[in-house]
């Protein structure tokens, strides 16, 4: 009988294994992240949360390829990370989009740097635009919109890249309280829709449960005299609909915050 083909790994899925990083020589630099593990499935939204200096950024980065690690194994869909991909979409707090050029152009960027067809990112960008319901301001330019209609743009233009995985880097953290509670129900929907995979950093340990599967606690960094790590892994088994001021939503909030405010040992 012929031996059984391993299966093909799911493109989205994370495997990060004893993995460390070191500012400087590794032994004699900065341990900024240490013996750090975690697997993501495919499909899956998991935030990030911890204090400031716990490596939560760094790790984000070194997912996305833009920094390198030190040691251990960082994997996603079975392939080491060696560098940035549009098959990993970063979204940042700022934005980044090209002020010069209109919404659609903008979420059609990434398409036609990949070669794409003329026709082909039109249809791309009029798709993704019509995800993020800003069909109606496809033809506005980055500074005719508010904060929070131009961070929808961002998320539009990384899954205009038809991305493996989201990575997103306190993506709503500069909007205002209601903006930003439309957001996090806007990233719901379409991560329900996508399937995207998504690594989501926040210092909203509200905004962690309200979106997440899971939600990581990483403790210590450099400022602690101890390397950032994983605390613990908090499952959210809250269903779809999820109720801010609901008790169990409130008992896994305080369970985090519990975490995250805890001594450094």
């Amino acid at each position: 009988m012929a031996p059984l083909q391993p299966p093909v790994p799911l493109e989205g899925q994370v495997l990060v294994e004893h993995m460390a990083k070191w500012y400087g020589a590794e032994g004699t630099g900065v341990e900024a992240i240490g013996d750090l593990t975690l697997e993501v499935a495919a499909g899956e939204l998991v935030a990030v949360v911890g204090a400031s200096g716990c490596g939560k950024s760094t790790l984000l980065r070194i997912l996305a390829g833009f920094e390198t690690h030190t040691s251990g194994v960082v994997e996603v869909g079975g392939a080491p990370v060696r560098g940035p991909s549009p098959r990993r979409g970063v979204v940042f707090q700022d934005y980044g989009l090209f002020p010069w050029l209109t919404v659609a152009e903008n979420v059609r960027y990434g398409p036609r740097q990949r070669k794409a067809s003329r026709r082909k990112a039109k249809e791309v960008a009029a798709r993704y635009i019509e995800t993020v319901g800003l069909t109606r301001f496809a033809d506005r330019f980055p500074g005719e919109l508010s904060g929070g209609m131009q961070q929808r743009v961002a998320i539009a233009r990384v899954l205009a890249n038809d991305p493996a995985l989201m990575l997103m880097d306190e993506p709503f953290g500069a909007l205002d309280a209601l903006t930003r509670q439309s957001m996090q129900h806007e990233l719901r929907r379409i991560h329900g829709e996508t399937g995207t995979t998504i690594v989501f950093v926040t210092h909203s340990i509200e905004e962690a449960v309200y979106l997440a599967d899971r939600v990581v606690v990483m403790t210590g960094g450099p400022s602690h005299g101890v390397p950032g790590r994983i605390e613990k892994i908090v499952e959210v088994d809250l269903g779809p609909d999820r109720d801010v001021n609901a008790t169990d939503f409130n008992a896994i909030e305080r369970a985090v915050a519990d975490l995250v405010h805890a001594p450094v040992g």
